[in-house]
């Protein structure tokens, strides 16, 4: 069944749009990510204008982040004063973005700065995550292998600043999270997306967060985060489509209750192996598209603004 989107000005199947949105949502309950990542280049690749893409996708990822915090909560993994200190940092940043995307838009540089800005984070961070992962899964399945820290103490956790964050069993300068904050924020606004798949593993890696407790955490951060980007991409750009918004985000709430059961079911070790997996394939897709020869070598990209 086809609807039309009056932003997007295109007509996609619903059935199809409900089957993106809750499947995103299922690995935004699974993984404590907001699902942007993937997302935003699916709606790209069905034929969503990378702009309205970036713009719509925040607020799904607004629906899918909330359903997952609440299916959390109840299991108590949301250290909420950590989470408060990352959202600090991430409505600066978001709000800062914003502007950056306004900026890249005037220019007519939007679209390319997209793609690769998902080509190179998502390479990064991917590989990252997969290379620690499957190295903490073979040091488990080596009888008698001493135990690793997942963290080390650096110079960074003895800046000013210091809180204690008894849910992660913390004692770290309020610098890092807020640092942390910021820059997903930027990314949230210029990428699309939650910023989970950057936030996540420095929460474990950076912070030293247990892994049960960052996804909860990350969610509660993502969904006050995504909420601010998607109202100032309304007032300033325009470019939120709510018909299409609102599909992904009825499919998306659904799907994160069923992420969120699955989470406490699956070694921490094995859903950083996971998410390591993902965020590589996607970003390997991007990057195909960009380098592959379209079929009119001759046409020139439709304008997005308006």
């Amino acid at each position: 069944m086809q609807i039309y989107l009056p932003i997007a000005e295109i007509s996609l199947d619903v059935l199809l749009l409900l089957a993106m949105g809750g499947g995103i949502g299922f690995l935004s309950g699974l993984f404590g990510v907001g699902g942007g990542f993937l997302m935003t280049p699916l709606l790209i690749f069905i034929g969503v204008s990378p702009a309205v893409a970036v713009a719509s996708e925040a607020n799904q990822v607004v629906a899918a982040s909330v359903s997952g915090v609440f299916a959390h909560m109840r299991r108590g993994n949301v250290d909420f004063k950590m989470g408060a200190v990352l959202l600090a940092g991430g409505l600066t940043g978001s709000s800062f973005g914003v502007w950056i995307y306004s900026l890249l838009r005037a220019i007519g540089q939007l679209d390319l700065v997209i793609s690769l800005s998902y080509v190179a984070f998502l390479g990064i961070i991917g590989s990252l995550m997969l290379a620690e992962s499957m190295r903490s899964v073979l040091r488990r399945r080596r009888p008698g292998a001493p135990r690793r820290k997942l963290h080390q103490h650096t110079w960074m956790h003895g800046l000013p600043l210091k809180m204690r964050f008894r849910k992660s069993k913390l004692y770290i300068s309020a610098l890092l999270p807020l640092s942390i904050g910021f820059s997903v924020g930027i990314l949230s606004a210029i990428m699309g997306v939650g910023g989970g798949f950057i936030i996540v593993p420095a929460m474990i890696y950076v912070l030293g967060m247990p892994t049960i407790t960052v996804v909860g955490t990350s969610l509660f951060q993502i969904t006050f985060v995504t909420a601010n980007v998607t109202f100032l991409q309304a007032v300033n750009n325009q470019t939120v489509d709510v018909v299409l918004a609102l599909i992904l985000l009825i499919g998306g709430v659904v799907g994160a209750q069923f992420g969120g059961l699955f989470a406490g079911r699956l070694p921490g070790d094995y859903l950083r192996l996971l998410l390591g997996a993902f965020v590589l394939f996607v970003g390997g897709v991007i990057m195909f598209s960009l380098v592959l020869t379209p079929d009119d070598i001759y046409s020139i990209g439709r304008v997005t603004g308006r």
